[in-house]
């Protein structure tokens, strides 16, 4: 299972994230990393792992909910958007 749920996490990473080489906070934040990979998961038609345990696998690759570095991008994003902001649609 752990070997799975990383090759979804560096899938999400690959496909839903960029790096911005800023560690503001105008980056992605903890709430908004989350729905970003479950918006990912909706897509993919997955079923999204607890916060827990995303968040215990992102630190393992060195990534912490605040000051990443990472905007999302993507399908994922716009769906993320649209989901979080029903009156822009």
């Amino acid at each position: 299972m752990a070997k799975t749920a990383d090759i979804q996490f560096d899938q999400f990473l690959a496909e839903a994230t960029i790096t911005t080489h800023d560690r503001s906070d105008s980056t992605l934040g903890r709430d908004c990393f989350y729905g970003l990979y479950t918006s990912w998961c909706w897509l993919k038609q997955s079923v999204p792992l607890p916060e827990n345990i995303f968040w215990a696998a992102l630190k393992a690759k060195g990534i912490h909910p605040v000051g990443n570095g990472l905007a999302m991008t993507g399908p994922a994003a716009a769906d993320y958007i649209l989901a979080s902001y029903p009156d822009l649609a």
